[in-house]
């Protein structure tokens, strides 16, 4: 599993020196400013923390959302490119203030979003993004002449 603690001076990479889709994802505009990664003084949203898993299908994205019903939760794809979980835990009465959260998150470079999966269960959204299949041509024997 790849870090998903965003460096001191903006998006944390991997070996490879590709972006990692966790870090630094809601504020990346904010770039390495040391508070571009958290949202406590700056949103009325709470952010929905997550963790990111790779397999060598697909890239899954686990987010702890306890007391919320799948109708509370909108997960969105923006553009093939961004995905987005938000929602309100709704009460028939509160006394306390609402329960908001927001997160965005690029999706890595070789995603199919078209087979995209979420489901909510047990307070845990599990979000499935297919990996693109590297393609390889199909092997062919040639007749030898002679």
């Amino acid at each position: 599993m790849a870090s998903i603690i965003p460096s001191f001076f903006g998006r944390k990479t991997n070996k490879l020196n590709a972006q990692e889709p966790l870090s630094g994802d809601i504020w990346e505009p904010l770039g390495g400013f040391s508070f571009a990664t958290t949202t406590v003084a700056v949103s009325p949203h709470d952010t929905a923390h997550m963790d990111w898993k790779e397999t060598p299908d697909a890239h899954v994205f686990i987010t702890d959302l306890p007391g919320v019903r799948k109708e509370e939760v909108n997960v969105e794809v923006e553009e093939e490119k961004v995905l987005k979980i938000s929602g309100r835990r709704v009460k028939h009465r509160v006394e306390r203030s609402t329960h908001k959260f927001f997160r965005t998150v690029r999706l890595p470079h070789d995603t199919i979003t078209d087979g995209m999966k979420a489901k909510l269960e047990n307070g845990v959204l599990t979000v499935t993004v297919p990996k693109e299949q590297d393609r390889k041509a199909p092997v062919r024997f040639l007749q030898i002449e002679g």
